[in-house]
């Protein structure tokens, strides 16, 4: 559906879009011949953005945006509609905060508010007239590692991250049978060096791709018709992730304790399963 979706032309939504990952992705799509409406919480990182993808040739529009807020995400869809037919739509805007399963409760609500409701946000608005305008399109939610083999260290994030992979299936499904041209994908990106991480990592660690190489990743993937992409990195292989994803899978059907690849009882048994892989 990608490819039928950049003949077709149109415009690419992309949440999150004024830096990082979204400003890549948006790089790339302006280079495929989209128009591009950006939306993030700053005014001034997408006043800066659009200053740099108008230099570069592409046709940019912003608005500021809270994913958080159902009212402010369909301006954003009516502002699309302004501009021409949603060819993609991407919901890439998230955050991290710590937290632990029980406490942070505040720091819980701002990761589900934005991790997860600001994608659902983002399908209830565009979606319906996506599937009344009939062309073809596609939906990019972004996801996280953390939210499939939902490792320790953050549960909140975990939740708000594993809400995005179930409701990004459902939606994928209900498209299929709605036999809408529209295709849904679950993007999961490796380690990453974004602007956020450079504010405390000067350098870029080598075993981090930067991101247009995920942005490459994600697209070509896509393009292939992938629903799950998980992006590598310079570290974490697509066979190490294929491992670890099933080692997960396979607490449930051998009932083990949870998150068994962080428990010492099975500490031998998981890098021995990993191993096997190689």
């Amino acid at each position: 559906m990608f490819d039928e979706a950049m003949r077709a032309g149109g415009v690419a939504v992309i949440t999150g879009g004024a830096s990082g990952v979204g400003f890549a992705a948006a790089q790339d799509l302006a280079r495929r011949g989209l128009s591009l409406l950006l939306a993030d919480v700053s005014a001034e990182a997408l006043e800066k953005a659009a200053g740099s993808l108008s230099e570069q040739g592409a046709q940019v529009q912003t608005l500021e945006t809270d994913v958080r807020d159902p009212e402010a995400v369909a301006a954003l869809a009516e502002a699309a509609r302004a501009i021409g037919p949603v060819a993609v739509l991407m919901n890439n805007a998230g955050i991290s905060s710590p937290t632990s399963s029980w406490d942070n409760a505040q720091n819980w609500r701002d990761l589900i508010e934005v991790n997860l409701f600001g994608v659902l946000n983002g399908v209830q608005a565009f979606v319906p007239g996506m599937i009344d305008v009939g062309r073809p399109a596609v939906v990019i939610n972004t996801g996280s590692k953390q939210g499939i083999t939902t490792p320790p260290g953050n549960p909140g994030y975990n939740v708000s991250k594993a809400g995005v992979k179930v409701l990004t299936e459902m939606l994928a499904h209900e498209l299929r049978a709605a036999e809408a041209p529209i295709s849904a994908h679950l993007f999961v990106r490796g380690f990453t060096y974004t602007g956020m991480i450079s504010s405390f990592i000067p350098e870029k660690p080598a075993s981090a791709w930067t991101s247009e190489q995920t942005v490459a990743h994600l697209f070509e993937r896509v393009s292939e018709g992938d629903f799950y992409v998980l992006c590598p990195d310079n570290e974490v292989t697509s066979e190490i992730d294929q491992r670890r994803v099933t080692w997960s899978a396979q607490d449930i059907v051998e009932n083990r304790p949870a998150l068994s690849r962080w428990h010492p009882d099975f500490a031998e048994r998981f890098t021995a399963f990993q191993e096997s892989g190689k």
